[in-house]
């Protein structure tokens, strides 16, 4: 089963980048990912073809982290794109949230977020 309830934040991304360009945000307010996201960036992230709107500099890196009452202790890792796909299969239901980071500036906005899983009630609820 793919991706479903998917929430695309692309919207709110253009509201930030406009009060950017307009003056209304200060570029310190809108670069301000947390160090803890900067670090799994650079050592959990999957890199990508887009340069940063910010600084134009460096391309951005896609942080994926996975939520859900089933995943117990893995809930709120992060995972690479491949994992996703065997997790899909293993569990019925978790929401996994894309953050686009840039390494140079510490630009970071939340790109989409979906569902994912096969859809049945966990093992342990089963009749």
């Amino acid at each position: 089963m793919g991706p479903r309830l998917v929430v695309d934040y692309c919207l709110a991304k253009r509201a930030v980048l406009a009060g950017l360009r307009s003056g209304h945000l200060s570029r310190d307010d809108a670069c301000d990912a947390h160090p803890y996201l900067l670090r799994a960036a650079r050592y959990h992230g999957e890199p990508t073809e887009r340069r940063c709107p910010v600084c134009r500099k460096r391309q951005l890196t896609h942080v994926t982290y996975v939520y859900g009452d089933e995943l117990g202790r893995y809930a709120g890792r992060v995972k690479v794109t491949a994992e996703l796909a065997d997790m899909a299969q293993e569990y019925g239901e978790f929401r996994v949230f894309v953050v686009e980071v840039c390494q140079g500036c510490a630009w970071n906005h939340l790109t989409v977020s979906y569902v994912l899983g096969h859809g049945d009630e966990p093992r342990s609820q089963r009749g």
